[in-house]
């Protein structure tokens, strides 16, 4: 079954500093997204109320922070997912890519604490968030030459390093919090010590650009790709959820090609897309590449406030040749843009720059649309209270190890 989200009646208000934090409704949490001050912090898809619906295994609460939350007055959300450690009453409170919060602020006890207090009373022995300031940035441009054998994007001296984001990860060390390890590329689930979450990512910017700039972003391969798909008479189009067994068909023969596992089942794919579409239609798209009537790749894009996610993708292994993959994703950057996005999310990629390891090749997709490389905060985790929560926040993570 999904999460359950858990009624706000059913959880006591915390004061810290001037602080309300309590839970909130759906309805008031996604209000406070669609205002200015909300839009500004750029909440991402697994911050959405929705994605409680997706999750299994899961018990979820929507929590607002500001002078007055019941009001609506709020300043800070967060999504946050529980897990219950078999045999005990104790939970480990993830909050995927959140919370939604104010890290510019100097004073991120403000807020913070108070969250803090709130999981450790909810029963939560450990907490895991996934800060929204970058960390560091590298242009397709500078990568593209600088690869080689053994190399990683960490030998490269970035074209950008985010003053916001090294401030934050120094406050965190301070606090107590732990970065957790791995490259994290696969996306969406806990596991163990590892970020659930990509810590690189893929933008292409498309605030204050043209299609035509698009177009000249892309590089001479991708361009002739495209042109190739549309001699060919590659059709994209914009499908439903009568095409997500397809899609999840194709993701079978796309995962055993490349070598990874999701390890997501169809029923995953269906709920994701009926509870994103069912908060705001439109808001997670399947588009299609059809060629002689055939479905040969199928793609999913969602869309929250100004910002637009590649999330999955999925070919089949003949026909290669017409370059259904090219054909959807430029249909994708053009409609993104054309929904005012700021930014195209590519979402993971790996950090190696080595051409002569399998997962490179993603990496080398993706820098053909001209965008950039951008090194998430990731993870952190700390423990909350005594040394009975220590001893079973590792507990728990042996047991995620085994999962």
């Amino acid at each position: 079954m999904s999460a359950l989200l858990v009624p706000p009646s059913r959880v006591c208000q915390a004061r810290d500093r001037g602080v309300v934090l309590r839970t909130i409704t759906a309805e008031t949490y996604r209000a406070f997204l669609a205002s200015p001050d909300g839009a500004a912090l750029g909440a991402g898809f697994l911050q959405c109320p929705s994605w409680a619906e997706v999750k299994e295994g899961w018990r979820a609460q929507l929590l607002g922070w500001g002078p007055d939350p019941e009001a609506g007055a709020l300043t800070g959300v967060a999504l946050v997912l529980l897990r219950q450690l078999p045999g005990t009453r104790k939970y480990f409170a993830y909050l995927p890519e959140g919370p939604v919060a104010d890290w510019n602020d100097p004073d991120i006890d403000g807020w913070l604490g108070p969250l803090l207090e709130h999981l450790r009373r909810a029963g939560a022995f450990a907490v895991r968030i996934g800060p929204s300031p970058a960390y560091r940035r590298w242009d397709a441009a500078l990568l593209k030459p600088l690869t080689g054998p053994g190399r990683r994007l960490g030998d490269v001296l970035a074209s950008e390093v985010d003053p916001l984001g090294t401030a934050v990860a120094e406050r965190l060390r301070a606090r107590g919090w732990r970065r957790c390890g791995g490259d994290g590329t696969a996306g969406e689930g806990t596991g163990g010590d590892a970020d659930a979450q990509p810590r690189h990512v893929f933008h292409v910017p498309l605030a204050g650009r043209t299609t035509q700039d698009l177009w000249s972003g892309l590089n001479q391969e991708w361009r002739r790709n495209v042109r190739r798909a549309q001699k060919e008479g590659v059709e994209v189009v914009v499908g439903s959820a009568a095409e997500l067994p397809e899609f999840y068909r194709l993701l079978g023969i796309t995962e055993r090609r490349d070598g990874f596992r999701l390890g997501r089942s169809l029923a995953y794919y269906e709920r994701q897309y009926a509870a994103l579409n069912a908060e705001e239609p439109g808001r997670m798209k399947l588009y299609l590449a059809r060629h002689q009537g055939e479905i040969l790749a199928a793609h999913t894009m969602i869309t929250v406030g100004r910002r637009a996610w590649y999330q999955t993708g999925a070919s089949a292994d003949h026909r290669r040749e017409v370059r259904p993959s090219n054909a959807l994703q430029w249909r994708m950057l053009q409609d993104a843009h054309a929904l005012g996005a700021d930014v195209y999310d590519m979402r993971g990629v790996p950090s190696t720059l080595d051409p002569g390891e399998r997962a490179y090749g993603l990496l080398r997709w993706k820098l053909g649309t001209g965008g950039r490389v951008v090194e998430t905060l990731g993870e952190w985790e700390k423990p909350l209270g005594g040394s009975a929560n220590h001893t079973l926040y590792r507990a728990f993570q042996a047991y995620l190890n085994r999962r």
